[in-house]
């Protein structure tokens, strides 16, 4: 395996896999790396990053955003075998019924910026079905890439995140009519659509034409919905509407490219302070 050399002045991200079937985020920089969940198999993770030339010597930690299955499926495998820190939160930790080994188990308490080498990884709540979930912006050398999905609705976080981020990973889970003529019961629809569920396209590209700021050079269109939504439907959109950043969706199937992110000259929005989050989800 060739293993890629970086430039130590930008972070290079990848989806190793992104839907419901696993979640699994590549950030890094020329020294370290970190990975946003680990939702499919430890064999499939080594086999995308060795098809990329990435070394997983280089991954430092892995971040779990919440307990759903594809977002861990790998997490206990790959973490033994590389001896790899795994930060998570105590409610998250619970609900997924895993062992980790007390040296490498780090629990997060709260949006306090967590340093991994020379990225800082910031995880700051969001809404979604789970016990206690978390998204995460991974900052380097100026660089911030944000890793969202599996959000119910945006809120005034999400919003302050996106805005400050070079490049994001976006959720657009599902089209509204595709999910409305769709097979799903009814209880699921209203599960993903019900504000503790799925970004669906329209919300997404809310998000982005509303908060994004002449910093955002990246955006990856993330966790898309097998059934109730389509790849070229997603991209057609969001491209329609690109002036000059660069969009990709993210495959279900099969690891993107690796991406440059570089430090924009353009500054990211400028927000006093981060809102304030709700006592309870719910």
């Amino acid at each position: 395996m060739k293993i890629i050399k970086f430039a130590h002045m930008s972070l290079y991200v990848t989806s190793i896999n992104s839907g419901s079937n696993g979640n699994c985020y590549y950030v890094g920089n020329g020294n370290e790396a970190i990975l946003i969940d680990a939702g499919i198999s430890c064999r499939e993770i080594e086999r995308r990053m060795a098809r990329l030339g990435l070394s997983i010597q280089r991954i430092k930690a892995i971040f779990i955003s919440h307990e759903h299955s594809d977002h861990i499926k790998g997490l206990c495998r790959l973490s033994l075998k590389y001896h790899i820190p795994v930060y998570i939160n105590q409610e998250t930790l619970r609900a997924t019924g895993f062992f980790i080994p007390p040296d490498q188990l780090r629990i997060f308490h709260s949006s306090a910026p967590i340093q991994v080498g020379d990225l800082q990884i910031t995880p700051f709540a969001k809404y979604h079905d789970a016990v206690d979930p978390y998204s995460f912006v991974v900052e380097g050398g100026d660089i911030r890439v944000g890793v969202f999905t599996d959000i119910g609705r945006v809120c005034e976080r999400v919003q302050y995140h996106f805005s400050q981020c070079h490049a994001v990973f976006l959720e657009a889970n599902y089209d509204e009519e595709l999910l409305d003529r769709g097979r799903y019961p009814y209880f699921l629809k209203n599960r993903i659509r019900g504000g503790h569920g799925h970004l669906s396209n329209k919300q997404a590209l809310e998000l982005f034409l509303n908060y994004r700021t002449q910093a955002l050079s990246h955006l990856f269109l993330s966790h898309l919905s097998k059934d109730n939504n389509c790849p070229d439907l997603v991209a057609e959109l969001f491209s329609a509407h690109a002036n000059g950043i660069k969009i990709m969706v993210a495959s279900r199937y099969e690891e993107s490219p690796i991406f440059e992110i570089k430090k924009s000259l353009q500054p990211a929005a400028i927000i006093p302070e981060i809102p304030p989050f709700p006592k309870t989800l719910f």
